[in-house]
């Protein structure tokens, strides 16, 4: 790999160096005090380490970002206002939608009407998967008025799931592009994968990016995609057969992290 660059930052007061490919995301990091390096995948370990030579003092431990202790958990009595884990699917739509339900008539439908009814059925095909120790938080708020459409924790990993609504429309994927019907491509993959590195930076965790695509008549992928799963809501189950990246004690302690509202706030 190459065009791995390092980036100096700071978060809670204390120095990072982070190291990002050519397109921005983060794919390590360098803890100064902690004389850590974590990585969030194996794949790119001798690459990251070619990259942060320059800036290594001394030995440093390798590896994967330590999750949060009991310790640290322990100190995160949540607020109910501050609990995530009660979103519905597409919660900040309902919200949005009550507020404003907009004219009675219309001569096209409310686009928004369109997204909540893709989140609720991926919300929905989502929440399945919590008997085979999956969990999932639905609408996390970013800074900015984004959000990621749904978080998804388990054995096989975090996945950050980005909801499109395609009802009986053909949908093209030609990376980073997503073409559904008629209408203007839109460069929906770059959208996805930028919610998967803010998700990332916040859990210090690596979070794999995903579009589910709801309804659509034909799902046709040009090329091979980067670094992202595109698949039809129905296939969402798939993931429950995933396994062997988190322990349960893993999963239970990113997802008591994730539902933290004030996990959010600074990514």
């Amino acid at each position: 790999m190459s065009g791995l660059r390092v980036v100096p930052t700071w978060r809670h007061g204390q120095e990072r160096l982070y190291v990002c490919l050519a397109d921005g995301r983060n794919v390590a990091w360098y803890d100064r005090e902690a004389a850590r390096v974590n990585v969030l995948g194996e794949d790119w370990r001798e690459d990251v380490l070619d990259a942060l030579g320059p800036f290594l003092a001394g030995p440093v431990t390798v590896g994967p970002p330590p999750v949060p202790t009991p310790a640290e958990l322990a100190r995160l009595t949540l607020h109910p206002d501050d609990d995530l884990a009660p979103n519905r699917p597409g919660e900040a739509l309902v919200i949005d939608l009550d507020r404003d339900p907009g004219p009675a008539h219309r001569l096209r439908p409310d686009p928004r009407r369109r997204a909540l009814a893709a989140e609720q059925a991926v919300g929905e095909a989502l929440d399945r998967l919590e008997g085979a120790g999956w969990h999932t938080l639905h609408s996390v708020p970013l800074p900015g008025g984004d959000r990621i459409h749904h978080l998804v924790i388990g054995p096989g990993g975090l996945f950050s799931v980005h909801a499109l609504y395609a009802r009986k429309q053909r949908v093209l994927v030609a990376d980073p592009m997503v073409g559904v019907g008629r209408r203007e491509p839109r460069p929906v993959l770059r959208w996805v994968r930028a919610d998967a590195d803010r998700a990332s930076y916040a859990l210090t965790a690596e979070v794999r990016p995903v579009l589910a695509v709801v309804g659509p008549a034909a799902l046709d992928v040009t090329a091979p995609l980067r670094a992202v799963r595109v698949l039809r809501e129905a296939d969402l189950s798939g993931l429950a057969r995933l396994g062997g990246v988190l322990k349960p004690a893993d999963a239970e302690a990113l997802h008591a992290m994730a539902r933290d509202r004030h996990t959010w706030l600074q990514v």
